[in-house]
């Protein structure tokens, strides 16, 4: 099998995650946000169908595949007008964290909700002081004598709080020798007394929602901790990999999407007798869209090939590179869309200027498309560190 060709399996999943997405579609995407209603049918399918799960390990419940399965699912749902954005947080992030570090008691009990859809969490690391800089993070957790925690801080720019049953927050622990704070990660409940959510208005057209969040002394038992409270940064970094080349994958698929109106009504549009895809202005940066999509889906194909082997420093690399040629095409490719409709393109019928800016949020969340080429300068290039 060509390196460059997806397994037969993958390729199957595509096949039925895109006729899910089918049944859906943009306006279902579009109606939801616009009444205030979740997604809720659409994710409720693709768990029971075994799509959100394809990444969970089988012993619970999950499809025991790879992150590159569920990017695919990811990407294939973007195509098709439904751009998930807790599928980036809840299984990919939250899922391989708890999978990785997670005690067995934990894995039992948050992973087969993961699986089958039935259960949802968010993550929290961005503070208003402390964006990519997470040495800056100041949510801390104090030890208690009976061994639990209390959490105190806060996030900000957190996704779907208001759908999630629990939020793994990244905090800070001290040192018991030196003191000095260090990384560790907790699964809070969004029903916790001293947990507080205030809602962010955002000028997207999403059924998702931004939040910034308050712990006010939060007390949480022993085993809110997940992982190691000395693991540090190796354990938060886990699920940083994944959510890049989910990112990416959305990027592309968003991509994708824009691209097939875009080329379907350049080839129905009739100005001069022709229809105007005929024409190279209008021809040639579709085209170089198509070169472009493509380019950031091997990329992104690439990056999950590496985390699934276990090139981890690969996989960062491949991950970074991915999320900025995702993060261009999609929000050149939403552009170039709106511009082949003229007109249209500003309509809400055409549903493209709904997608306006959360395209350009490709480029900024995750990570902006700065930092993602800070990391290309320093370890690929072996440029000096800039921050």
């Amino acid at each position: 099998m060509s390196q460059f060709t997806e397994s037969e399996e993958r390729r199957e999943l595509r096949k039925a995650v895109a006729a899910l997405g089918a049944k859906y579609g943009e306006h279902y995407f579009y109606d939801a946000a616009n009444s205030g209603r979740k997604t809720t049918e659409l994710w409720s399918e693709a768990g029971k169908l075994g799509y959100l799960g394809v990444s969970i390990p089988e012993e619970f419940g999950g499809g025991g595949g790879d992150i590159g399965d569920l990017a695919a699912v990811c990407e294939e749902l973007a195509i098709a007008g439904c751009p998930l954005l807790l599928m980036v947080v809840s299984p990919a992030i939250v899922g391989t964290v708890i999978a990785q570090y997670g005690t067995q008691e934990q894995k039992e009990r948050w992973l087969p909700g993961l699986a089958d859809g039935t259960a949802t969490y968010a993550f929290s690391i961005t503070e208003p002081d402390a964006g990519s800089n997470s040495h800056n993070l100041v949510t801390n957790a104090t030890k208690t004598e009976d061994g639990g925690w209390i959490l105190k801080g806060g996030k900000t720019y957190i996704s779907g709080v208001d759908e999630a049953s629990h939020v793994l927050v990244v905090g800070r622990t001290a040192d018991a020798k030196s003191g000095k704070l260090k990384p560790a990660l907790f699964m809070v409940p969004t029903d916790a007394e001293g947990f507080n959510a205030q809602e962010i208005d955002m000028g997207l057209t999403s059924p998702e929602k931004q939040f910034t969040l308050f712990f006010d002394d939060i007390r949480l038992p022993a085993d809110a901790l997940v992982g190691s409270e000395d693991a540090g940064l190796e354990q938060l970094f886990a699920g940083l990999n994944p959510e890049r080349i989910m990112a990416a994958s959305m990027g592309t698929g968003t991509a994708r999407w824009a691209l097939n109106k875009a080329v379907a009504y350049a080839k129905e549009r009739d100005v001069w007798g022709k229809p105007i895809g005929a024409h190279q202005a209008i021809a040639h940066p579709l085209a170089q869209l198509h070169i472009d999509i493509e380019m950031a889906r091997l990329l992104t194909q690439k990056a999950a090939a590496l985390y699934a082997a276990g090139d981890l420093m690969g996989a960062g690399e491949a991950a970074n590179m991915a999320k900025v040629a995702a993060g261009d095409a999609a929000a050149r490719a939403v552009d170039t869309a709106i511009q082949t409709h003229g007109g249209n393109g500003l309509a809400n019928e055409y549903g493209l200027v709904q997608a306006l800016a959360s395209s350009r949020l490709s480029n900024i969340a995750p990570v902006s498309k700065q930092m993602a080429l800070n990391f290309v300068a320093q370890f690929s290039l072996g440029l000096p560190k800039s921050y």
